[in-house]
């Protein structure tokens, strides 16, 4: 009976502590207008109140996700890059570059 408590809780504990998985998603690239650029492929890694796009080897965190009412306003911080981060759904996830004038919209499965 001892060793099944000790296998569970190691179990329970190597569980709870795992770093999130990535997801690869597809996304579009687009001017801050609408017209398309193209396609492009990241892994987004999803915690909730926060996001990570990472591609090539570069990673942009978005920091707290911010909004006064989930309901009326898209979650989004300011990045340390000043790139605009915006959650748009529990699978849609945004980054605009006010100084390229593009947004890249990712959808996730």
């Amino acid at each position: 009976m001892l060793r099944i408590t000790v296998v569970l809780t190691l179990l329970l504990l190597a569980g709870c502590s795992s770093t999130p998985k990535g997801v690869d998603c597809p996304g579009e690239v687009a001017t801050i207008y609408g017209q398309s650029m193209g396609r492009t492929q990241a892994r987004i890694f999803d915690l909730v109140n926060a996001f990570t796009v990472t591609r090539d080897g570069v990673a942009v965190k978005s920091g707290t996700l911010h909004s006064s009412d989930r309901f009326q306003y898209v979650p989004s911080a300011v990045t340390p890059e000043g790139f605009t981060a915006q959650r748009l759904s529990d699978k849609q996830f945004r980054l605009i570059n006010p100084y390229q004038n593009t947004m890249i919209t990712w959808t996730c499965p």
